[in-house]
C-alpha cells in the first residue's frame, strides 16, 4: 500500500511529520510516543520491517552528539559533576532533557526520510518535489546530485582497479605489498586528488553533452495524473492526524 501510493501524498505526509516532530516542545513526551507509534505503523505496512529502518536510523547518532555540550551548558537541578584538569563540569537534568528531546527528534525524523526515499523512486520523489512548487533549481541540484553519485562511484572504481593493476601481491600472511602507513596515507591522499580532478573533469564534459541535447535546466517528465479519491483522502487524514497531535502538544 505504502508503496504505490502517489509520491506527491507521501512527501507531503513525511514534510508533515518532520514539521510536527520539529514544532513539539521538548518536554512533551506523550506527543513523542505517539508520533512514534504513528511512524512503526507505517513501518509495519511499507513491509520493509522495523530494523531495516532503525538500523539505517543510526545516521543521525554524529549529529545527535554535536547537542551533547546542552548537559553541561543548561542550569537546573544536579544530576552529577566532575572536574577534567581545571574544568569543572556540571550535568543537570533539564540538559538530560533537552538533549534526549533532541535525540528523539532527530531519530523521528530521520525514519520518516528513509520511509520515504525507500518506499518511492528518486525521479517520482523530484516529480512530486516539482508538483508541490519547491523550486525549479533547487530540484535540479537534488537530481543532478544523485544520477552523478553514480558517476563518482565509477570513477572510484577505475582509479581502484588501475591500482590493483600496479601493486604486487604476496603469498606470505606476514608480507604486506606497499611501505609503512605514511606512505599508504600520501598514495591515498593523491588518488583522492585524482578523484576530484577526474570528475570535475568529466562533469564538465556531461554538462555539455546536456545543454547540446537542449537543457535548460528543467528536467522534462510525463504529466502527473490528478489525486484519485483515496490518496485525497490518506493526505487528509494524514494531516489531521498530524495536526491532532502538534495541538495536543502544545495543550498538555
Amino acid at each position: 500500500m505504502i508503496h504505490t501510493l502517489d509520491a506527491r501524498v507521501k512527501f507531503l505526509l513525511a514534510i508533515g511529520f518532520i514539521l510536527t516532530t520539529s514544532l513539539t516542545p521538548g518536554e512533551r513526551w506523550p506527543v513523542f510516543i505517539l508520533l512514534l507509534a504513528v511512524i512503526l505503523s507505517v513501518e509495519v505496512l511499507s513491509e520493509l520491517g522495523i530494523l531495516f529502518v532503525w538500523r539505517r536510523a543510526l545516521l543521525a547518532l554524529p549529529f545527535v552528539l554535536a547537542a551533547l555540550p546542552l548537559l553541561f551548558t543548561t542550569t537546573g537541578n544536579t544530576l552529577f559533576e566532575f572536574y577534567m584538569g581545571k574544568w569543572h563540569l556540571m550535568a543537570s537534568w533539564e540538559g538530560l532533557e533537552r538533549f534526549a528531546s533532541i535525540a528523539m527528534k532527530s531519530w523521528l525524523s530521520v525514519q520518516a526520510a528513509i520511509l520515504l526515499a525507500s518506499c518511492t523512486p528518486f525521479p517520482e520523489l523530484l516529480a512530486a518535489m516539482r508538483a508541490v512548487r519547491i523550486p525549479r533549481l533547487l530540484v535540479a541540484i537534488f537530481g543532478l546530485m544523485w544520477r552523478y553519485l553514480f558517476v563518482l562511484v565509477d570513477e572510484a572504481m577505475r582509479l581502484m582497479r588501475a591500482r590493483a593493476a600496479r601493486s604486487s601481491t604476496s603469498d606470505q600472511t606476514a608480507t604486506r605489498p606497499g611501505r609503512d602507513i605514511a606512505w599508504r596515507a600520501r598514495v591515498t591522499g593523491g588518488m583522492a586528488g585524482n578523484l576530484f580532478l577526474r570528475a570535475f573533469d568529466r562533469s564538465d564534459r556531461i554538462y555539455m553533452a546536456m545543454l547540446a541535447r537542449g537543457y535548460d535546466g528543467e528536467i522534462r517528465s510525463t504529466p502527473l495524473y490528478p489525486l484519485t479519491a483515496q490518496e485525497r483522502l490518506v493526505l487528509t487524514v494524514g494531516f489531521l492526524i498530524l495536526l491532532l497531535l502538534l495541538t495536543l502538544a502544545y495543550l498538555l
